[in-house]
């Protein structure tokens, strides 16, 4: 890419950020189309390629753009020395609510990105695909067991989440009525349940 981007202002930036974040997670790499990105973003075509020179350029920025933002949001927003499990997960999803705040489809277009079966979309984001599960494998790593009832899996139960958010996320973003907040709110009342069925009394 042109380093240039950086030199525009903010507002402009983030206008095109997020109307590749947009298309990209509504179509996947493959079907996007930047006809519909320029669109999005209320510029001209040779403007989007001026900086990022193809569709791939601009997949692999906003892909890596992507991972950088939530790890900063992360790294912010997570308590090193919490350990209590769902306020683990609390402040995860904090983190992303503030993610979405600014860029509302990030997740969904990271999420959407776990399909991809572009050769080429794959071999430009590999060596950055592994780095969002490992840090959120080490948020949760922190959490203390001694908590739970005895019969529960957490490996079963965090997977439980994982699928509950992304199709709370993709439920949201199908109805056209996508609210971080809103989002947020529900999430949270969803691990209220599962931690009244987890935990110990």
């Amino acid at each position: 890419m042109n380093e240039k981007f950086f030199d525009l202002k903010k507002e402009k930036q983030d206008r095109m950020i997020n109307a590749a974040l947009k298309v990209f997670a509504m179509n996947g790499y493959e079907h996007a189309s930047t006809d519909e990105i320029v669109k999005e973003a209320g510029i001209s075509k040779g403007l989007l390629f001026h900086y990022f020179i193809s569709k791939l350029g601009l997949y692999s920025f906003v892909y890596d753009y992507s991972v950088r933002y939530i790890m900063l949001e992360l790294s912010t927003g997570v308590s090193a020395g919490e350990t209590d499990y769902f306020e683990l997960q609390n402040q995860i999803n904090l983190s992303q609510l503030q993610v979405m705040k600014n860029y509302p489809y990030m997740l969904q277009f990271l999420n959407k990105s776990r399909e991809e079966n572009v050769s080429e979309a794959l071999v430009e984001t590999e060596d950055k695909r592994g780095v969002l599960p490992e840090k959120y494998e080490e948020i949760m790593g922190r959490a203390d067991s001694d908590k739970f009832r005895n019969e529960t899996d957490l490996v079963f139960l965090t997977k439980m989440i994982e699928y509950t958010t992304n199709g709370l996320m993709t439920e949201h973003f199908l109805n056209g009525s996508f609210q971080p907040e809103i989002y947020y709110k529900e999430v949270k009342q969803y691990m209220e349940m599962l931690k009244k069925l987890s935990y110990k009394s």
